[in-house]
């Protein structure tokens, strides 16, 4: 069992982590002299990461040049940080998440989160693939997150609050904003993008669901399943981010079409479909 002074000197070693990752990322962009407050942040999901290629890209810096940063194993999940502008915004994105299944614990999971968040970053887009549990979705739909549930995977603000961020007790009844939910709906209508709406639960992995798994997160009132975003976005909230999510539905509940996932599917969904969420979110961030 840890001791309290034991627990203190992990919670001292971290918050020295994301100070040394957040200097790093300062100096690498001072040339650019961005208002951190105004810096849109982005999470590319899977396949969604040609987000890039739409904006201009000013300065692109590897996460292995970033002390204390983790490394990504999943295909589709490159590890960059991208500083890029369009529309007179500026915006940080990650190539690149980290998973809970990849066999990173929460603070890892998180901490690029924190470390932008302690550059002062204000607004968090967080993007992701995801199956559909909705019998209406279909394979290649936007999902505009209204709600999500995290009740399967270890919840990211455990132990030692981090009283530089957040409280030690979050409220989550307004977890994702309603401005930016406002800005994203009225963006998908001007772009002729129908937009669905729904929860999203996020779940351990790395399996994907099996029918009764698929009946239960139904019956819970889940529209999306996928494996990641909910840690991230628990720790944007408590770092005081305003926050908009999507979803790209890559596949749809296996009981309904009675075959498996890959993959390689999910990807291929993702990227066909990455041009009309591309579309709704730099509308958002021209309207910011």
């Amino acid at each position: 069992m840890k001791t309290a002074e034991l627990l203190r000197q992990e919670v001292r070693d971290y918050l020295s982590r994301i100070r040394d990752a957040a200097a790093k990322i300062r100096s690498e962009l001072s040339e650019y002299n961005p208002t951190w407050d105004k810096v849109i942040f982005i999470v590319l999901g899977s396949g969604l990461g040609s987000l890039a290629e739409r904006v201009n890209v000013l300065k692109m810096i590897n996460y292995s040049d970033i002390p204390g940063f983790p490394r990504p194993t999943v295909e589709g999940h490159e590890g960059k940080v991208i500083f890029a502008s369009h529309g007179g915004k500026h915006m940080l994105m990650l190539k690149g998440r980290f998973h809970y299944y990849e066999g990173y614990d929460m603070l890892d999971v998180t901490f690029p989160v924190r470390v932008v968040a302690s550059l002062g970053l204000k607004t968090f887009i967080v993007t992701n693939a995801a199956g559909g549990l909705n019998p209406s979705f279909e394979l290649g739909d936007i999902m505009l997150i209204r709600d999500h549930i995290g009740l399967f995977m270890p919840n990211p603000l455990r132990g030692p609050n981090l009283d530089e961020f957040g409280p030690r007790f979050l409220d989550m009844h307004k977890v994702y904003d309603d401005h930016l939910i406002k800005l994203a709906k009225e963006s998908a209508s001007e772009l002729g993008v129908a937009l669905k709406e729904g929860v999203y639960v996020s779940v351990p992995g790395p399996t994907y669901e099996t029918p009764a798994e698929i009946k239960l997160l139904r019956t819970l009132g889940a529209d999306a399943v996928g494996m990641s975003t909910v840690p991230e976005v628990i720790v944007a909230r408590h770092s005081g981010m305003r926050v908009l999510g999507f979803s790209v539905i890559t596949d749809v509940a296996t009981e309904v079409l009675d075959k498996g996932v890959s993959h390689e599917e999910v990807l291929e969904i993702a990227n066909r479909a990455s041009e009309k969420l591309q579309g709704i979110v730099l509308k958002v961030i021209e309207s910011l």
